[in-house]
Protein backbone atom coordinates (compact mmCIF):
# COMPACT_ATOMS: atom_id res chain seq x y z
CA UNK A 1 0.00 0.00 0.00
CA UNK A 2 3.35 2.06 0.73
CA UNK A 3 6.44 2.55 -0.72
CA UNK A 4 9.32 4.31 0.25
CA UNK A 5 10.33 6.76 -2.24
CA UNK A 6 14.13 7.53 -2.24
CA UNK A 7 16.60 4.00 -0.66
CA UNK A 8 19.46 7.22 0.09
CA UNK A 9 16.83 9.76 1.99
CA UNK A 10 17.23 8.05 4.95
CA UNK A 11 21.68 8.33 4.34
CA UNK A 12 21.43 11.90 3.59
CA UNK A 13 19.68 12.42 6.60
CA UNK A 14 22.50 10.78 8.95
CA UNK A 15 25.28 12.43 7.11
CA UNK A 16 23.30 15.38 7.98
CA UNK A 17 22.99 14.79 11.92
CA UNK A 18 26.97 13.45 11.71
CA UNK A 19 28.14 16.78 10.13
CA UNK A 20 26.54 18.53 12.42
CA UNK A 21 24.12 20.71 9.01
CA UNK A 22 22.88 23.56 11.04
CA UNK A 23 19.79 24.48 7.92
CA UNK A 24 19.51 20.70 6.96
CA UNK A 25 16.88 21.78 3.89
CA UNK A 26 15.96 24.50 1.38
CA UNK A 27 12.67 24.68 -0.70
CA UNK A 28 14.99 23.32 -3.36
CA UNK A 29 16.05 20.88 -1.64
CA UNK A 30 14.32 19.88 1.56
CA UNK A 31 15.73 17.50 4.31
CA UNK A 32 13.48 14.87 5.44
CA UNK A 33 11.27 14.25 8.32
CA UNK A 34 10.68 11.16 11.05
CA UNK A 35 7.48 9.00 10.06
CA UNK A 36 5.21 5.83 10.99
CA UNK A 37 3.08 4.46 8.84
CA UNK A 38 0.40 1.82 9.65
CA UNK A 39 -2.81 0.05 9.28
CA UNK A 40 -5.67 0.52 11.84
CA UNK A 41 -9.14 -1.36 10.36
CA UNK A 42 -10.23 0.03 7.59
CA UNK A 43 -7.68 3.13 7.27
CA UNK A 44 -3.79 3.38 6.73
CA UNK A 45 -2.87 6.10 9.26
CA UNK A 46 1.03 8.18 8.59
CA UNK A 47 2.63 9.77 11.22
CA UNK A 48 5.08 12.48 10.76
CA UNK A 49 7.18 14.31 13.80
CA UNK A 50 7.21 18.09 12.96
CA UNK A 51 7.85 19.43 16.65
CA UNK A 52 8.04 23.79 16.69
CA UNK A 53 6.42 23.75 13.03
CA UNK A 54 3.07 26.33 13.04
CA UNK A 55 -0.15 24.09 11.23
CA UNK A 56 0.11 27.24 8.61
CA UNK A 57 3.93 25.96 7.70
CA UNK A 58 3.01 22.45 6.37
CA UNK A 59 1.81 22.01 2.79
CA UNK A 60 -0.56 18.80 1.67
CA UNK A 61 -0.71 17.63 -1.16
CA UNK A 62 -1.78 14.93 -3.24
CA UNK A 63 -1.44 14.50 -7.36
CA UNK A 64 -1.87 10.97 -8.81
CA UNK A 65 -1.32 9.11 -6.00
CA UNK A 66 1.65 10.94 -4.80
CA UNK A 67 1.40 12.14 -1.08
CA UNK A 68 3.68 15.16 -0.81
CA UNK A 69 4.01 16.93 2.72
CA UNK A 70 6.50 19.80 3.31
CA UNK A 71 7.00 22.03 5.83
CA UNK A 72 9.32 24.82 7.18
CA UNK A 73 10.49 25.52 10.58
CA UNK A 74 12.05 29.06 10.90
CA UNK A 75 14.37 30.28 13.45
CA UNK A 76 12.95 32.11 16.41
CA UNK A 77 12.95 35.62 16.26
CA UNK A 78 11.77 38.13 18.67
CA UNK A 79 12.59 41.91 19.69
CA UNK A 80 16.07 41.97 21.58
CA UNK A 81 16.79 38.30 21.43
CA UNK A 82 20.43 36.97 21.33
CA UNK A 83 20.30 33.32 20.81
CA UNK A 84 22.69 31.33 22.94
CA UNK A 85 22.40 27.96 21.41
CA UNK A 86 20.68 26.94 18.22
CA UNK A 87 21.09 23.07 17.97
CA UNK A 88 17.56 22.23 16.31
CA UNK A 89 17.43 22.27 13.03
CA UNK A 90 15.75 25.00 11.03
CA UNK A 91 14.59 25.12 7.07
CA UNK A 92 12.20 23.06 5.11
CA UNK A 93 11.75 19.25 5.90
CA UNK A 94 9.49 17.33 2.98
CA UNK A 95 8.53 13.68 2.56
CA UNK A 96 6.80 11.94 -0.76
CA UNK A 97 5.17 8.66 -0.58
CA UNK A 98 3.47 6.89 -3.39
CA UNK A 99 -0.11 5.50 -2.00
CA UNK A 100 -1.50 2.50 -3.67
CA UNK A 101 -4.11 2.23 -5.55
CA UNK A 102 -6.21 0.73 -2.71
CA UNK A 103 -6.38 3.75 -1.18
CA UNK A 104 -9.06 6.31 -1.29
CA UNK A 105 -7.04 9.10 -1.53
CA UNK A 106 -10.35 11.56 -2.12
CA UNK A 107 -10.98 10.84 1.44
CA UNK A 108 -7.89 11.81 3.29
CA UNK A 109 -8.19 13.35 6.70
CA UNK A 110 -5.57 15.47 8.22
CA UNK A 111 -4.70 16.70 11.45
CA UNK A 112 -2.41 18.31 13.74
CA UNK A 113 -1.55 17.94 17.56
CA UNK A 114 1.93 18.40 19.81
CA UNK A 115 3.77 18.34 16.61
CA UNK A 116 2.60 15.15 15.32
CA UNK A 117 0.82 15.51 11.91
CA UNK A 118 -1.33 12.46 11.23
CA UNK A 119 -3.07 11.38 8.14
CA UNK A 120 -5.66 9.17 8.37
CA UNK A 121 -6.05 7.67 4.52
CA UNK A 122 -9.21 5.25 4.02
CA UNK A 123 -8.93 1.64 2.43
CA UNK A 124 -11.08 2.06 -1.09
CA UNK A 125 -13.88 0.03 -0.96
CA UNK A 126 -13.42 -2.07 -3.59
CA UNK A 127 -9.77 -2.96 -2.43
CA UNK A 128 -11.69 -4.19 0.69
CA UNK A 129 -11.99 -8.75 1.31
CA UNK A 130 -15.61 -9.44 0.41
CA UNK A 131 -17.91 -12.35 -0.08
CA UNK A 132 -18.71 -13.60 -3.43
CA UNK A 133 -21.87 -15.36 -3.41
CA UNK A 134 -22.03 -18.49 -5.81
CA UNK A 135 -25.06 -19.67 -7.58
CA UNK A 136 -26.35 -23.05 -8.51
CA UNK A 137 -28.62 -25.94 -7.80
CA UNK A 138 -27.87 -29.12 -6.73
CA UNK A 139 -31.65 -30.17 -8.16
CA UNK A 140 -29.75 -30.43 -11.78
CA UNK A 141 -27.61 -33.48 -10.57
CA UNK A 142 -28.99 -37.18 -11.79
CA UNK A 143 -28.03 -40.26 -10.66
CA UNK A 144 -26.38 -42.66 -13.10
CA UNK A 145 -27.20 -46.50 -12.01
CA UNK A 146 -24.28 -49.33 -13.18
Amino acid sequence: MLMRTDPFRELDRLTQHMFGAANPGTWSKPATMPMDAYREGDEFVVCFDLPGVTAEAIELDVERNVLTVKAERRPFAGKDVQMQVSERPLGVFSRQLFLGEALDTDNIAAGYEAGVLTLRIPIAEKAKPRRIEITGSTSDRKEIQA
